[in-house]
């Protein structure tokens, strides 16, 4: 994965240390936590437009 090119959104820290990156991949995306890079979730675009959904609709509840 380290041949992929990272994003992350203009909202994260200045440092750059407590953010969620982006990738394109061939088949769909990977994300990553910038606290820990090495640790890697690749979905395919439908995916990703789901859990962006569930987070938005708070579907996937507080967990509490």
């Amino acid at each position: 994965m380290s041949a992929l090119k990272w994003f992350k959104s203009s909202y994260s820290e200045a440092s750059g240390n407590n953010c969620v990156e982006v990738a394109r991949t061939q088949s769909g995306v990977a994300l990553r936590d910038s606290k820990r890079p090495m640790d890697v979730i690749v979905m395919d675009l439908a995916s990703l437009g789901a859990l962006i959904e569930s987070l938005r609709s708070d579907s996937l509840g507080t967990g509490r």
